[in-house]
């Protein structure tokens, strides 16, 4: 496959400039004034920051790329999914909550903000994944998949499962609805926290499959031959009660993440930004937000988001590690077998690479690229 195009430029601002216009030009020069727009609903896919967050990407550039949609007469919006785990965005009404008091809403933005799966998270789409080996088919918000066009925004930082987090993660986890979270993560049965469980019943009540019962002391049971993962019974739960068990190894969370990624962008026009700044080493699902590991490089923008994850991770791989970081502290300590590599000299158990080798694989685009610096 020949090597795709990765459009960059640093944070760098003459008096006179702004990061606000930097970014435009990169999304001009990277080409999405070729995407035919007009009259047509656009999907921008960003994360809103979980609550005590503060490394969340601004508002403000989103309303860049939105006002650059609605110049070329699409209808964007903006979107994300509800959440597997308890916190500020498990359901569309907190979720919704949280993107306003992190400064989301269509005076700061240029338009509307839609959580894709609905009110519980089970508002979802069924599509095929193109070339799947480990999922067949993806479950994705539904509001994601009505869209005519997807564009992602994402905060490139690192991730304690999976590396990085950057467009295929954005765009994989972030888009699945919580069955889809679940699939990717586990085999997609949850458990209950029986502490703190108060025996309301309401997650028997939206269980399709008659897998939740209760134990003598009123405490739910899920019997896992009967669950079908579906995690209603998640968003049904008000009192953070029932989780998902996470336990894919790290290497086949990243595979499938990159499968749903391609699910998510088959057959319609997808355009691609990445911010590498305020590089975090945990998600930004987190409700806090860790020193920076990585000094701020730049915005890359592409129409290929696994060369974009691989020019984004290059640059962070010839980055100077900050001192006062996971990443400077772990280089410092007596004895420590450094990997010679940012990711996972932070985070030692994950296994970054086969996001991109499986989307490579299954024909989502390439890792190789020519950097153009605008």
């Amino acid at each position: 496959m020949e090597a795709s195009k990765v459009y960059y430029t640093d944070f760098r601002c003459p008096v006179g400039t702004s990061l606000l216009d930097k970014l435009r030009r990169v999304c001009i020069a990277a080409g999405i004034k070729d995407i035919d727009m007009d009259g047509k609903f656009v999907a921008i896919k960003m994360h809103f920051g979980e609550l005590g967050n503060l490394a969340f990407l601004r508002p403000n550039y989103a309303k860049v790329v939105a006002d650059l949609c609605k110049e070329q007469g699409g209808l964007p919006f903006l979107t994300d999914c509800n959440t597997l785990y308890p916190g500020s965005r498990k359901n569309a009404l907190e979720h919704l909550t949280c993107a306003q008091l992190n400064g989301f809403w269509p005076m700061t933005t240029g338009c509307q903000v839609i959580i894709a799966d609905g009110l519980r998270g089970t508002d979802e789409a069924e599509v095929p994944v193109p070339n799947g080996e480990y999922c067949k088919t993806a479950k994705i918000g539904r509001a994601i998949m009505d869209a005519d066009i997807f564009i992602s925004l994402t905060h490139f930082k690192g991730h304690e499962s999976t590396g990085f987090g950057g467009t295929l993660k954005n765009i994989g986890m972030g888009c699945g609805s919580r069955a889809g979270k679940m699939i990717q993560h586990a085999a997609g049965h949850p458990e209950v926290q029986q502490s703190l469980c108060r025996g309301c019943h309401r997650c028997a009540k939206e269980c399709g499959s008659d897998a939740i019962t209760y134990d003598a002391n009123n405490k739910a049971v899920i019997d896992q031959t009967k669950c079908k993962g579906c995690g209603r019974c998640i968003g049904a739960c008000n009192f953070d009660a029932i989780y998902s068990q996470c336990d894919s190894a790290n290497e086949m969370l990243d595979r499938k993440m990159a499968e749903y990624a391609a699910a998510v962008c088959a057959g319609r026009p997808c355009f691609h930004v990445s911010l590498v700044q305020d590089i975090s080493p945990n998600c930004d699902c987190h409700c806090e937000n860790d020193a920076p590991i990585l000094p701020d490089i730049g915005i890359f923008a592409s129409f290929d988001p696994v060369a974009l994850d691989q020019a984004c991770a290059d640059a962070c791989l010839n980055a100077q590690p900050l001192p006062n970081s996971q990443l400077g502290q772990n280089l410092a300590k007596p004895g420590w077998n450094c990997h010679h590599d940012n990711f996972k000299d932070s985070n030692p158990n994950i296994e970054w690479k086969a996001t991109l080798d499986q989307a490579e694989k299954i024909g989502m685009g390439t890792r190789q690229y020519v950097l153009k610096k605008v």
